[in-house]
C-alpha cells in the first residue's frame, strides 16, 4: 500500500460536510457522494441527507446502516477503505484511495500481479463473510496508484458471520457472481472479451 495515503484523524461533522466537493449527484434513492478533506487526509462520504423526507426516513438510513456493516465486517482488509466512521443516521466516511475505475483500457495496463491480487481480495472478502454483488460496475474496483487493487461500494454487498452457516451459504450460492465479474475484468485484459463481443456481433443477423 501507498506510504503517501493519509485517513483523516476524525469523523466529519455535518457542519464540516459544507465544504466537501460533490463527486456525484445522487438519484431518487441514492446517496450523493463527497469527497471531504481535512488536516489529516481525505475521505468518501456517501450522504443520503439531499433526498426526500420519505427517502431519508426510510430507505436512506436504512441502506447506509447496511452498508456500512460491511465496511465495519472488512476492517484490516489491505484492499479495502478504511471505515472512517458514521455522520449521522444518513451519512458515513470511508478512506479516500486514489487509482482509476477498472475498464477495458485500464485493465490493459494493469500490473501483471493485479489479477492475482483481485483474486486474493476477493476470496479474503468472502472469508469475512462479505459477498459483493457488483463488481462488474467499473467504478466499483480500481487499480490504485500502487497498482493494488481497491475494491468499493457495498451498498449491494450482503453481510454474514465470518464462518457461520449463512456466510457458507451465501459465498456458495452467490460468490461466483463476484468471482465471474474478475473473469470478465481479466478477459479484457488479454483482449479475449474484446474478441468475444466482436464475433457476437459479427454473427449476429442483420
Amino acid at each position: 500500500m501507498s506510504s503517501e495515503r493519509a485517513t483523516p484523524t476524525h469523523t466529519p461533522t455535518r457542519a464540516e460536510l459544507a465544504g466537501a466537493r460533490v463527486l456525484s449527484r445522487g438519484g431518487f434513492a441514492n446517496p450523493d457522494v463527497l469527497l471531504w478533506e481535512s488536516a489529516g487526509g481525505r475521505a468518501i462520504v456517501k450522504d443520503f441527507a439531499p433526498r426526500s423526507a420519505l427517502v431519508r426516513a426510510t430507505l436512506g438510513r436504512w441502506i447506509a446502516r447496511r452498508e456500512q456493516c460491511a465496511w465495519r465486517a472488512l476492517a484490516g482488509h489491505a484492499d479495502v477503505p478504511r471505515y472512517v466512521g458514521a455522520i449521522d443516521a444518513l451519512a458515513f466516511a470511508v478512506e479516500h484511495r486514489a487509482g482509476a475505475p477498472l475498464s477495458r483500457s485500464v485493465a490493459r495496463e494493469a500490473p501483471a500481479e493485479f489479477f492475482a491480487r483481485l483474486d486474493a481480495a476477493i476470496a479474503d472478502m468472502h472469508a469475512r463473510g462479505v459477498v459483493h454483488l457488483d463488481l462488474r460496475h467499473q467504478g466499483n474496483v480500481l487499480v490504485g496508484d500502487d497498482g493494488a487493487p481497491v475494491l468499493l461500494d457495498f451498498g449491494s454487498a450482503l453481510v454474514f458471520a465470518p464462518g457461520s452457516n449463512a456466510a457458507r451459504a451465501a459465498v456458495a450460492l452467490f460468490g461466483w457472481i463476484d468471482r465471474s465479474a474478475v473473469a470478465k475484468w481479466r478477459a479484457y485484459a488479454t483482449g479475449a472479451g474484446d474478441s468475444s463481443r466482436s464475433s457476437r456481433s459479427e454473427s449476429r443477423p442483420t
